[in-house]
């Protein structure tokens, strides 16, 4: 917690503070709590920080989170709701009370409570996103917690991959005995595997053909033989919060010269990309030497080719810092990453390449343990 200490002390504030859910990372990181409502969480130098909970949910935070906790009643709640409706200014009365003076909040935190907050006490924003920061370099718990999704993500990517290897070609089309083998029953297989360790996924790509070209294209439809299908899966932990992220690309059937063509360049990029991962090294030079091979290898980039960045952090969010784009920041000794090059071109197809690993100061400690194979 030192850096939000030393952000209270230069910002001259008596508290860090924000208003969320779990569903909100930063949350979740400070307090380890889960909860559907948003909570206030009040965070003082050199303290633990505090939430004000419905007193139905104080027992559970003392058994569940490394916070501290008080009810509503204990912050006043009774007392400010006598004279006050509103639930903006009733949430600000509560965390005026407990936070002592000038607060600093993030960049997500609710603007009309921020409003309601600013008639009482003076409010200011951390730009830095300092908690985002902090999450950006994972502990080795941390670490822990993402090998356990990643390990379940490839257990359901090989559960997926074999129903495509399993499948009968018929006029172009894939089978799967008599039924139709579509990308819909590759997600729900995928999904099944995930529920059945504890994870969750949503927006599962399994996209084929033409599909390809688009990074982002869940897919739809019967799969077909001698094309393309990229299936990218980012799950998350039920109980821990934390995600896995993994992509493959795959071909029932030898697909055209040109997709082993883009696969054969996406393959030694990815190779290339793990290997210029290292503590020190900024994002946004991996991500040029990549876009380099790239184009030497004839693959340039306007609105097709490699049209997005190489990879980014993963942790309690899917997409968090650093980022191995243009504009990324200097890597440092643990964070987590993915490395994931792609090529994408209309009217031919896309394919992607996606492991996950972690900076160090001698580079690359590969996460994902997958194999690498198109033609099935």
């Amino acid at each position: 917690m030192d850096y939000l200490d030393d952000l209270i002390l230069r910002s001259g504030t008596s508290a860090y503070c924000l208003f969320a859910s779990s569903d909100d990372p930063d949350m979740r990181y400070l307090t380890h709590f889960v909860t559907n409502d948003p909570v206030p969480v009040i965070k003082k130098r050199g303290e633990k920080p505090i939430m004000i909970l419905p007193i139905m949910e104080v027992d559970r935070a003392e058994r569940e989170s490394i916070a501290q906790s008080i009810t509503r009643q204990q912050a006043g709640f009774q007392e400010i709701i006598a004279t006050e409706k509103n639930p903006y200014n009733i949430t600000a009365a509560l965390i005026e009370r407990c936070s002592g003076g000038a607060v600093i909040v993030p960049p997500q935190f609710p603007l009309a409570l921020a409003r309601a907050l600013e008639k009482k006490i003076p409010v200011m924003l951390d730009d830095k996103s300092t908690i985002s920061q902090m999450r950006s370099q994972k502990s080795s718990d941390e670490i822990s917690h993402i090998s356990v999704v990643q390990k379940a993500t490839e257990e359901a990517m090989e559960n997926g991959i074999n129903l495509i290897r399993g499948s009968t070609m018929r006029n172009g089309l894939l089978w799967h005995g008599e039924k139709q083998l579509t990308s819909e029953l590759i997600r729900y297989t995928i999904h099944s595997a995930l529920l059945s360790r504890g994870c969750v996924a949503k927006d599962t790509i399994v996209s084929c053909g033409e599909e390809t070209a688009m990074p982002h294209c869940t897919g739809e439809g019967q799969l077909k033989a001698h094309q393309p299908i990229v299936i990218d899966l980012f799950p998350k932990s039920e109980t821990s919060g934390y995600h896995a992220d993994m992509t493959r690309t795959v071909s029932k059937g030898e697909p055209s010269g040109k997709v082993c063509e883009l696969y054969n360049a996406v393959r030694d990029a990815e190779i290339l990309g793990e290997s210029l991962i290292l503590a020190g090294v900024s994002g946004a030079e991996c991500y040029q030497k990549v876009r380099d091979y790239f184009d030497d290898q004839g693959f340039k980039t306007d609105t097709e080719g490699f049209i997005h960045s190489l990879g980014h952090g993963i942790g309690l969010e899917v997409h968090e810092k650093p980022s191995l784009s243009p504009a990324g920041e200097e890597l440092k000794e643990g964070h987590v990453v993915t490395v994931e090059p792609g090529l994408y071109y209309r009217g031919v197809g896309g394919v992607r390449i996606e492991n996950m690993g972690v900076v160090t100061r001698s580079g690359f400690n590969r996460l994902t343990n997958f194999p690498v194979e198109m033609i099935l």
